[in-house]
């Protein structure tokens, strides 16, 4: 039996994965939560590694014995917490296993359950998986095995897993984002009906209170058609009623919730309103895990892409990895830069209740980013390449700005 010493490399630290990143060993006060505290107290003294793969019906179950022996393969399980612990159980004592498996579509629900009996668990992140490059096999038990192996040797990413309050305003902000799409989708072939047909709006915003005029004067010679023209029209309406409700379903939600206090600050910045904040706030939580804000834009996958070698130096895309819905936002709030600084009455209402820190941090953002689009936009460079740059620094904003806030337990 070994003592195992926690890695503090910053690519253990940040994590971009499917999901989010690993908490920050220390918190700003340098006090650990009490989270991470009974984690330690489990991870102290390990003799056992298990690799679970983790499906809807199954868990291949492998572990890695403290030492150099070769990974050995358990078995497979269907998906019941007794029939883990069962097979757990026959490992050895919950006190001396650490469990790992992969972040996907099945969530937290295991890790949860797992640590509530006193085992030392982590959900890992799958893209930061080191394989061969000659390995043209994969099967559940060769999984398995993968992550019980790497797990010994300490060459897994950990993903952070949400509280189940965060979780949930995270899944009704997500809902909403799959409800916008529905109806951006309702739309399209609601159009695509009207320009087979050569009927053509000449409004400059479609989906006003003009274009839902000019809609009902319009007319088919054929039955069939005005019935497919009648039930797109109710597609587009209903998706429509589904996005206000789960927007005042989010506003009422949070309300109650412990971010929400971090929520208000983001909103001081320039292009991020509630919906942004929010969702900002429920895809990354904790900022206090970033210790720097590179590594909160090396999560949000806002840093480019390197290939260098010797005296040659390659820099290319952004990597895009992490999460992408923070993403989307931060790029989309960049566009609201290209004009000139200023205080509208809605940042001002917006503001009146924060403190002067983190108006001072959000006028400073207006000032330096406002001047970097114009100046970055005088060099030709194209605009989809400046608003990725702009949302880069964005990011570093928003890390100064929660830095601010002190979040609830």
């Amino acid at each position: 039996m070994r003592r195992i010493r926690k890695k503090r490399s910053a690519s253990h630290i940040v994590g971009c994965a499917p999901k989010c990143a690993e908490p920050h060993a220390e918190t700003p006060e340098g006090v650990l939560s009490a989270a991470n505290q009974r984690r330690q107290t489990v991870e102290e003294f390990i003799s056992s590694f298990v690799g679970l793969d983790v499906h809807k019906d199954s868990i291949a179950i492998a572990v890695a014995e403290d030492g150099r022996e070769a990974p050995r393969f358990v078995g497979t399980v269907g998906h019941e917490i007794k029939q883990l612990l069962k097979a757990l159980h026959s490992v050895g004592k919950p006190e001396s296993q650490l469990v790992v498996y992969e972040a996907g579509p099945c969530g937290y629900g295991l890790v949860r359950q797992l640590r509530s009996r006193g085992y030392g668990c982590e959900v890992v992140a799958a893209s930061k998986l080191s394989r061969r490059p000659g390995d043209r096999i994969k099967t559940d038990r060769r999984d398995a095995l993968t992550l019980a192996r790497l797990a010994r040797s300490g060459d897994l990413v950990r993903v952070a897993v949400p509280d189940e309050r965060d979780e949930a305003i995270r899944d009704l902000s997500r809902a909403r984002e799959d409800a916008l799409r529905a109806r951006l989708k309702a739309r399209q072939q609601l159009k695509a009906l009207l320009l087979r047909h050569g009927r053509r709006y000449t409004g400059r915003s479609s989906w006003n209170p003009t274009h839902e005029r000019f809609l009902s004067t319009i007319s088919f010679s054929q039955p069939a058609q005005d019935i497919a023209f009648a039930e797109y029209r109710l597609a587009v309406r209903e998706g429509h009623d589904r996005v206000e409700r789960l927007t005042e379903a989010l506003r009422t939600q949070t309300e109650q919730w412990r971010m929400k206090g971090l929520v208000a600050a983001l909103s001081s910045l320039r292009g991020i309103d509630f919906i942004a904040a929010v969702t900002l706030v429920a895809e990354i939580g904790d900022f206090r895990r970033f210790s720097h804000p590179t590594e909160l834009m090396g999560f949000l996958g806002l840093v480019p892409s390197e290939y260098s070698t010797g005296d040659t130096q390659r820099q290319g895309d952004i990597t895009k990895t992490g999460n992408s819905h923070a993403r989307r936002v931060l790029v989309e709030a960049a566009w609201n830069y290209r004009f000139q600084a200023r205080l509208s009455r809605l940042m001002h209402i917006r503001q009146e209740r924060q403190p002067k820190a983190i108006r001072d941090i959000a006028w400073r953002a207006q000032l330096r980013l406002c001047h970097r689009f114009r100046r970055l936009r005088s060099r030709k460079l194209h605009q989809n390449k400046i608003c990725v740059a702009i949302a880069r620094e964005l990011a570093g904003f928003i890390w100064a700005i929660a830095q601010q806030v002190t979040v609830a337990a």
